[in-house]
């Protein structure tokens, strides 16, 4: 029922939204569960070192746990903005016979897109750049490694055990870049409703249920 009450451009931009919510939520899991495997510590832009012993894999140095706060808030607060965008439109699709999408609204949402594109490029950076900046410490310390993803079967220090750091990173990284790319296909669908100056009118076939299935004639 919905698809029918909705245009198709504006069910196309609700897909959309569903997948940068399901990006966003990888993106925070995964950040927060790497912090996690470091007490804590963000380990983006960090260093690591052999201990005395020459054997276990230490921190050397850490961001600011804040750094991945606020990677990790904005992925939450795109995910809450688009679920919250899809929950509306299937109310209005369903109870409000008379909702419109006014061409205000595509420009907010447009707006709105400018936004979140800017912060999500800005976390894609942070995550690779960082991520990088890890890797080549670790590849500086164990010269025998010949990719990041190898110090994950190293032993690490108590209280540290970076399993699935690397791993953890990348599909953070990854999911932001995904999610990036959506919201530029929801710039395109939401410019091309705008120019055609695209207008939504709630669930017509709310009305048509109420309808007789037969008609009787009309009389002379």
């Amino acid at each position: 029922m919905l698809v029918m009450a909705l245009p198709w451009l504006l069910v196309l931009e609700l897909v959309l939204y569903a997948g940068c919510f399901i990006c966003g939520v990888i993106t925070a899991a995964s950040l927060t569960i790497t912090q996690g495997q470091f007490a804590g510590r963000c380990m983006l832009y960090g260093g690591v070192h052999l201990n005395a012993s020459g054997q276990t894999l230490t921190v050397e140095s850490s961001s600011s746990a804040s750094l991945c706060y606020f990677v990790s808030a904005i992925s939450v607060c795109v995910s809450i903005y688009c679920v919250s965008l899809i929950l509306y439109w299937i109310y209005a699709s369903c109870a409000d016979d008379d909702a419109k999408r006014e061409r205000s609204g595509i420009n907010v949402t447009l707006l709105v897109c400018g936004v979140v594109v800017f912060f999500l490029l800005v976390s894609g950076c942070v995550l690779r750049i960082g991520r990088e900046h890890l890797c080549l410490s670790i590849l500086q310390t164990l010269p025998s490694l010949f990719s990041c993803e190898e110090a994950e079967n190293k032993t690490w220090a108590s209280p540290y055990h970076g399993n699935q750091f690397s791993s953890g990173l990348h599909r953070a990284e990854k999911s932001v870049w995904v999610n990036f790319f959506f919201w530029i296909l929801i710039v395109a669908v939401a410019a091309v409703q705008r120019r055609h100056g695209a207008r939504f009118r709630g669930a017509d076939w709310n009305a048509a249920e109420t309808e007789p299935f037969f008609h009787r004639p009309s009389r002379p």
